[in-house]
């Protein structure tokens, strides 16, 4: 009977750590975030496209109470990918330090922004950031771009593989995957 009881409690405990940034805490217990060795869709909040793998976390836009909701859930750093100018409705940079959390910023839009040096240095800082990481964008297609040579050069993924990845995350731009397959090719 005991037995029975632990278990049914070490489920309830993993069940309630795998939903918790979906689901609010109204005593603002922070919880810790999952951690998946393959791709997996996530929850959090009003994001609508949100993946996660090995502690990064893969997203569209979230909105200012998603960012709550995500430290809830255990996220450390949030990793922005767009101008500030692009994010009409609040101050992101304000939001995400308000509630302690890193807040990076390496800005593109469109091919000729994403340079090598974008590449690098969001490689750099999804190997050395807080884990877990938000990294997000607008829609999660310039997340799927610098995803591509992260997964193959850091990640030991093959091409296909990685680019498979990075469409599920939301890569749609073949001038983003040409710019991704060319800064690969450099760097290998």
């Amino acid at each position: 009977m005991k037995q029975t009881i632990m278990l049914l409690s070490v489920g309830v405990l993993v069940v309630a750590c795998a939903v918790a940034c979906s689901k609010p805490d109204s005593q603002g217990v922070e919880h810790q975030a999952i951690t998946t060795e393959k791709l997996e869709p996530y929850e959090c909040g009003t994001i609508t496209r949100l993946h996660t793998l090995g502690g990064v976390f893969l997203a569209s836009q979230p909105k200012p109470e998603d960012i709550v909701q995500a430290k809830k859930g255990g996220v450390k750093t949030v990793i922005n990918l767009r101008h500030a100018a692009e994010i009409k409705d609040f101050d992101e940079k304000q939001v995400v330090e308000a509630e302690g959390l890193a807040y990076l910023n390496f800005p593109f839009e469109g091919p000729a922004e994403l340079t090598d040096a974008v590449f690098d240095t969001v490689r750099e800082h999804l190997k050395t950031a807080v884990r877990p990481i938000l990294l997000h964008c607008s829609s999660a297609n310039r997340v799927g771009a610098v995803w591509l040579p992260y997964r193959v050069l850091d990640g030991g993924l093959s091409y296909d593989e990685a680019l498979s990845e990075a469409k599920t995350v939301g890569l749609k731009s073949p001038d983003y995957e040409k710019k991704a397959r060319e800064y690969i090719e450099k760097h290998r």
